[in-house]
């Protein structure tokens, strides 16, 4: 049954679930503005579908097989959308779920094409992402998994016994954001210099730098550029 000819209560319930966060317009706020935007109003909704089934039989199948092999897959939440599946997965149980996706012969996703970080202070609790690529070559299938954490406890668990290509990615993740990786073999930087402060793709990282000398121009730093506000 596709979204359209859901029940009109259902799809309000479950466009309830789906919005996070509601924005209304800023800068006419006490500046005697009367072109009604202040008045603006838009909620921010998850994108696609939050629960099987997804009409979709990659995805179906990928679902319907974890939850057999991993009961407590089927208590994660899910978003399908433009073809892709991600499953929320908690941290504690990210071991778990990988090694079961990778060894299961009808989910068989052997190889982690990537790892990455994602910041969001606003998300209190859950300020920290990361975000795992999984395929399988077998089926020809892919799976996003995403993990969080407080940023006042920045663990989650490494993955590298499982996937050993996944060593350089938790580096690089903990190098541009932060994000200690339990169990490690060496966390150490990738990008940045070893004595580097601070991690620099996170949103409350100062933005600075030096200036640089370009065909006899000079171009100022970031932080002493000239200010338009």
């Amino acid at each position: 049954m596709t979204e359209q000819n859901l029940p009109e209560e259902r799809r309000d319930a479950d466009r309830a679930e789906r919005v996070f966060a509601t924005k209304s317009g800023m800068w006419s706020r006490g500046s005697g503005d009367t072109s009604g935007y202040n008045g603006l109003v838009r909620e921010l909704a998850m994108p696609g579908k939050s629960g099987a089934p997804f009409e979709d039989a990659a995805a179906d199948a990928i679902h319907d097989r974890a939850v057999d092999v991993l009961p407590k897959f089927k208590g994660y939440r899910m978003l399908f959308h433009a073809g892709e599946l991600t499953v929320y997965v908690p941290r504690e149980d990210l071991r778990e779920v990988v090694r079961t996706l990778r060894d299961d012969p009808y989910l068989r996703f052997e190889v982690i094409m990537s790892i990455s970080g994602v910041h969001y202070p606003q998300e209190v609790g859950a300020e920290l992402h990361a975000v795992y690529h999984l395929l399988s070559y077998t089926y020809n299938r892919r799976l996003r998994l995403e993990v969080t954490c407080p940023d006042d406890d920045r663990h989650i668990p490494s993955v590298v016994e499982t996937y050993p290509m996944a060593d350089y990615d938790e580096r690089e993740t903990w190098d541009m954001f932060g994000i200690i990786f339990d169990g490690h073999p060496s966390l150490t930087r990738i990008l940045m210099p070893d004595d580097w402060a601070g991690h620099p793709q996170r949103k409350d990282y100062p933005l600075g730098g030096i200036d640089v000398e370009y065909k006899g121009a000079t171009i100022p730093a970031p932080d002493t550029r000239r200010s338009y506000s």
